[in-house]
Order: C-alpha cells, then sequence, then structure tokens
C-alpha cells in the first residue's frame, strides 16, 4: 500500500504493455536481467515487481517509476 492506496495491479501492466510496445517481452526480461515470466506476471497484475526492478523498467522505458506504479488513470 501506498499513501493509504493500493496499488492498482492491472493498470500498472496496460502500462507496462503499452510502455513494451513492438518489442517482445522476452527482449524486456533479457534487458533488465529478470525472467520472462515475471515480465508477463508484471503485464498480467498478477505481480509488482520488486523496487530494483521498478526502477530498471523505468530507465528501459525512459520515464519515472512514478508514472508507472503510481499513475491515476
Amino acid at each position: 500500500m501506498v499513501g493509504g492506496e493500493e496499488m492498482d495491479t492491472i493498470a500498472v501492466g496496460n502500462r507496462l504493455i503499452r510502455l513494451r510496445g513492438a518489442r517482445t517481452q522476452a527482449e524486456v526480461a533479457k534487458a533488465l536481467g529478470v525472467s520472462l515470466a515475471s515480465i508477463g506476471m508484471y503485464e498480467r497484475g498478477e505481480r509488482i515487481p520488486r523496487d530494483e526492478v521498478k526502477i530498471a523498467l523505468a530507465k528501459y522505458y525512459d520515464t519515472t517509476v512514478q508514472a508507472i506504479f503510481f499513475a491515476d488513470e
């Protein structure tokens, strides 16, 4: 929970899918050093990455952790 509100994992997953664009999940997983299964779980909203992976995702997609994980939709 952040700021007393639960993170919307489905919205996070949808943002990650949009950010990935034409890249494959395998490309992203390899670039970040995480498993393909983890990328899939993040995108399906089944799991939220640990902080180090959140930062790596933000850098990879040239955005902020806030924009991916804490934006209001």
